[in-house]
């Protein structure tokens, strides 16, 4: 037997080996793993498995002939397949014309019609090129990741080389320049009172970017809900990168070849929303909070008297008891569906806020059903989540489980069904937590049978919220549509709810970065936006909230909110003379509700965004890559927002084309910028030369008066140009039964004739019968008219700006104008 002395040595060294192996094993778990060699490789219809020789494999599903998915697994190979962004959980597939699968000697590839990509056999890489040959998306290190001991996920990576001119676009609600390229950002809601210019992260998370060069566009959609963080060369001059805390890596390579075919692509692979009802689209007036009822019955009444139009007014967390969601405060409101039924009478939609947290209290009905049926979220070890918000303390339902949206859906009965509110604004839904900020990570949900923790269901919160609320709200809303808005989103959310950008504050900055943040929310799927016009911190001066609303009227949603800490923020809160002026914008804006309209129903059907930056307007023009202030809304409009003080007016670039100034008629060469002068008055305004802009006769509100005749504003072209108006019932879905017209205008001009042609789709028949065609710019003077062949009478026609114009009215159902 070895003496005591002999083994000290040997346990010494025992414990420095145990020592070194601990170490090892956890320098071991930081550190980067990569796929190996493909050592197989398998067609499964148009479905291809990679598989290495260390386990690793990938999935590369061409979805479309544009569109490629790809999706890796380590060891533990793939979960079952479901995504939130999707309608029915995976993507919709298209029929593939051609798909070719050849294996060379060093890589395998895959052809469509408008796609190859090359999957590197050495390591697993990827390359996508179009048919052409350019080189579109190329991995650098491509997929890796790193084991993290404390969760047990993968910390999955990809990084790509940064082609040559690269410029990057997308990525939801971030603060800051439209251009993306040397920029880290991260996705994980976060209530983020007062945000700068630059702060991060910020309410929604949506993970699509794109990006273009060579003149030629690409998106990528990473579909992963945990923690991400994208890197647009930043941290390395030559590499774009994205990642995630966890899940799988899970992207979409979605193909153009133009900007605005990929945001197409990829909202309509996330689905589009449905149409909303028409006032939707008119102007709210929301505060924190409008309160007692006589409050509300005044501010009502502010704007009949004052005749600035207005559709909603917002009740905010005042209204309820307690604010226990879905209860009136017997104080505040004590007959609310009288008061509700009031103001719908004088033309008003009430709209109350709903909060995910749900206050611990005995007696509280919606509380007892809650926890009777197990439906709030639970803790790791089972307790419930607790976390304090506007009630107190609260429980907070899970909206990742079907039948609590089922039951969430129909506490709404009440509110719409019985007392007669016309819409649900969802908030405090990142969710957020005072002083907390969020949920714990190890709150666990159901995930539609994909049980998972915090860290995975955080960033799809918000969204499955605002699900559950759009289900109620539609089926006590029925026969008429419904219309819910939410602080919180996730790739997808478009299809259940429009947004706004949170909590701004009242400053030319935050006036800037409304119109960014719009656009870029637009142009990643999720059009159904504005931002609290004036600000809903702090209190804007009559300059700051006039040039506010100008630019807001302009956007999809339109609304004034700011919190009671404040000044007062009515159009007439500012004076006389500032009142008369956000009045005009506001008319202006119901004169543009046709146009809007229609510009929402092509984003419907084709996934176009409604809010388009200079480069999806004409990305062959270098010029545009870094221009952030203009943009177009829909087709026709292009606007620049004035976001100074004490400016006149401001120099702005126009695409390529020919442009008229709104307010004199003036013509503007496009590709050059261009001096718009605009005084508080105005919003440097141009119309597409050939457009056709239909507009409504003013109105209060929505419904207020029977639309007669619709007024047609013809800009003349030398050469062709095509508009659209889109016409139902603005209500209820008879035009998913066909009960709607698509009217398509052709604009053919020469040196002496202008020649407008109209082809009618659908046979819904609209309340007016008549056009009153205006014309602008004839480089003629027009002493000929004829429709369909007769002669039609020529009028002058005064218009909202004051241009004395050439004008006839015609038949709403006339197939050819001649003008000469």
């Amino acid at each position: 037997m070895p003496s005591l002395s002999q083994n000290v040595p040997r346990m010494a060294d025992n414990i420095q080996e145990n020592n070194y192996m601990i170490n090892d094993l956890a320098a071991q778990a930081r550190q980067e793993f990569y796929p190996g060699r493909v050592v197989q490789a398998e067609r499964q219809g148009t479905d291809f498995i990679f598989r290495c020789d260390n386990g690793v494999q990938l999935s590369l599903q061409v979805i479309t002939d544009k569109v490629l998915r790809f999706r890796y697994a380590t060891e533990a190979g793939f979960p079952a397949d479901f995504s939130y962004a999707f309608p029915e959980g995976v993507p919709t597939r298209q029929e593939l014309e051609f798909l070719e699968f050849r294996e060379k000697p060093d890589h395998y590839r895959i052809t469509t019609d408008r796609l190859i990509c090359v999957v590197d056999k050495e390591s697993l890489r990827t390359r996508v090129l179009n048919r052409s040959g350019l080189v579109l998306s190329e991995d650098e290190k491509g997929f890796h990741w790193e084991y993290e001991y404390e969760t047990g996920n993968d910390i999955v990576k990809m990084s790509k080389l940064v082609q040559s001119g690269a410029h990057y676009y997308g990525l939801g609600d971030k603060p800051d320049n439209m251009n993306l390229r040397g920029k880290q950002f991260t996705n994980w809601g976060t209530d983020t009172y007062g945000y700068q210019k630059g702060a991060d992260p910020l309410y929604k998370n949506i993970p699509f970017f794109l990006g273009l060069h060579q003149k030629t566009a690409h998106g990528i959609f990473f579909d992963n809900t945990f923690k991400a963080g994208f890197d647009f060369a930043a941290e390395r001059a030559d590499v774009a990168s994205f990642w995630a805390q966890g899940g799988e890596m899970n992207y979409y390579f979605i193909y153009g070849p133009s900007l605005l075919e990929v945001t197409r692509e990829y909202t309509r692979l996330t689905c589009p929303p449905e149409l909303p009802p028409l006032w939707a689209l008119g102007y709210h007036q929301c505060k924190w909070s409008y309160f007692p009822e006589s409050n509300v019955k005044a501010i009502a009444q502010g704007f009949r008297d004052r005749k600035i139009p207005c559709d909603a007014l917002y009740l905010d967390i005042d209204y309820m008891d307690g604010f226990r969601c879905f209860t009136w405060s017997p104080t505040h409101f004590p007959e609310p569906k009288r008061m509700v039924r009031e103001l719908a009478e004088d033309g008003f939609k009430t709209i109350v806020i709903i909060d995910p947290g749900i206050k611990i209290d005995p007696d509280y009905p919606v509380y007892q059903e809650g926890l009777k049926n197990d439906y709030f979220c639970r803790r790791a070890d089972g307790p419930l989540m607790k976390g304090s918000v506007w009630p107190g303390l609260c429980n907070f339902p899970d909206y990742t489980r079907p039948e609590v949206r089922e039951w969430w859906a129909g506490l709404f009965k009440g509110l719409i069904a019985e007392t007669g509110v016309k819409g649900v604004w969802n908030d405090m839904n990142e969710p957020a937590v005072f002083e907390k900020g969020t949920f714990p990570d190890d709150v666990r949900f159901q995930y539609e049978g994909h049980a998972g923790s915090h860290r995975k269901a955080h960033n799809i919160y918000g969204m499955q919220m605002a699900r559950a609320t759009a289900a109620g709200v539609k089926k006590f809303s029925y026969p008429n549509r419904p219309f819910t808005i939410t602080r919180s989103t996730y790739s997808g959310g478009q299809r259940y709810s429009s947004g706004w950008t949170g909590d701004n504050i009242a400053s030319w900055e935050h006036l800037w970065l409304a119109n960014i943040q719009c656009q870029r929310l637009s142009i990643s799927g999720f059009s159904f936006i504005g931002s609290d016009i004036g600000g809903f911190i702090d209190t804007p001066d009559g300059e700051l909230y006039v040039r506010w609303v100008a630019l807001g009227a302009f956007h999809p949603f339109f609304r004034t909110h700011s919190s009671g800490d404040h000044g007062d923020q009515e159009p007439w809160s500012f004076g006389e003379d500032f009142m008369a002026i956000a009045r005009s914008f506001i008319e202006l804006r119901y004169r543009l509700l046709p146009y809007m309209y229609t510009t929402f129903w092509q984003y419907t059907q084709q996934g176009t965004p409604m809010l388009r930056p200079l480069a999806f307007l004409d990305q062959t023009d270098t010029d545009t890559y870094l221009r952030m202030a203009e943009f177009s809304l829909g087709d026709h409009l292009l606007v620049c927002p004035i976001t100074t003080p004490g400016a006149d007016g401001r120099w702005m670039y126009l695409p390529k084309g020919d442009w008229f100034y709104y307010y004199t008629d003036e013509l503007k060469a496009g590709g050059a910028e261009v001096w718009a002068a605009a005084d508080l008055t105005r919003i440097p305004l141009f119309i597409k030369a050939g457009a056709v802009v239909p507009m409504y006769p003013l109105m209060q509100y929505v419904g207020e008066k029977t639309v007669e005749e619709i007024t047609l504003h013809v800009y003349y072209k030398k050469g062709t140009e095509a508009s659209v108006l889109y016409e139902d019932g603005g209500e209820g879905y008879g035009y998913e039964q066909g009960q709607s017209t698509t009217r398509r205008f052709t604009v053919t001009g020469t040196d002496k004739g202008l020649l407008i042609q109209q082809h009618t789709e659908g046979d819904f028949q609209p309340t007016w019968t008549t056009y009153r065609v205006v014309l602008h710019g004839l480089p003629f003077s027009a002493t000929i008219f004829s429709t369909d062949g007769q002669p039609a009478e020529i009028s002058e026609v005064t218009t909202e700006t004051g241009l004395t114009l050439p004008g006839v009215v015609v038949s709403a159902g006339f197939t050819e104008l001649a003008v000469g």
